[in-house]
C-alpha cells in the first residue's frame, strides 16, 4: 500500500513568511548561546540562580549554539528543530522547577512554536510528515 505524501507547492509568501518567523526565535537563540560562550556576570548569576553550577554555562551555549546553526541550515533544519525542542523543554523545565511565573515558563514555549512554525511554513516536508486540512 503507497501512502500519497504530495503536497501543494509553498507559496512565495508562506515561504518568506515561514524564513521571518524562523529567524526571529533563530537570532534570539544565537545571541543566547554566544552571552553563554562568553560568559559575563549577569548570565552566570542568572544560571547558578537557576539551580546550575557555573561549569555547565559553556556546554550549554555550545549545544545551543550548534542546535540553532543545524535549524538554520537547509538541509539540517528539522534534525536542529528536534534538537532546540529539547532545549527549549528543558528551559520550561527548569523554570517550574524553581516556581517561577508564568512569562519565563512560557517563553519557551513560544520560541518552540516559532521554531517549528516557521519551518512548517518554509519546508515541504514538514507539509507532507503534517498534512492539515483546510
Amino acid at each position: 500500500m503507497q501512502i500519497n505524501t504530495q503536497t501543494a507547492p509553498i507559496s512565495r509568501a508562506a515561504h518568506w513568511a515561514g524564513h521571518i518567523i524562523s529567524t526571529l526565535p533563530a537570532l534570539f537563540l544565537l545571541c543566547d548561546g554566544a552571552m553563554k560562550l562568553i560568559k559575563p556576570a549577569p548570565i552566570v548569576e542568572a544560571t547558578v540562580r537557576l539551580g546550575y553550577p557555573e561549569s555547565v554555562i559553556v556546554p550549554l551555549g555550545i549545544a545551543l549554539t550548534m542546535s540553532t546553526v543545524l535549524y538554520l541550515i537547509p538541509g539540517t533544519s528539522v534534525f536542529g528543530a528536534i534538537l532546540l525542542t529539547g532545549y527549549l523543554g528543558g528551559a520550561v523545565a527548569t523554570h517550574v522547577r524553581i516556581g517561577e511565573g508564568w512569562f519565563p515558563i512560557s517563553f519557551p514555549i513560544i520560541l518552540a512554536i516559532l521554531l517549528w512554525g516557521g519551518l512548517y511554513l518554509r519546508d515541504y516536508r514538514m507539509r507532507a510528515l503534517i498534512p492539515l486540512r483546510s
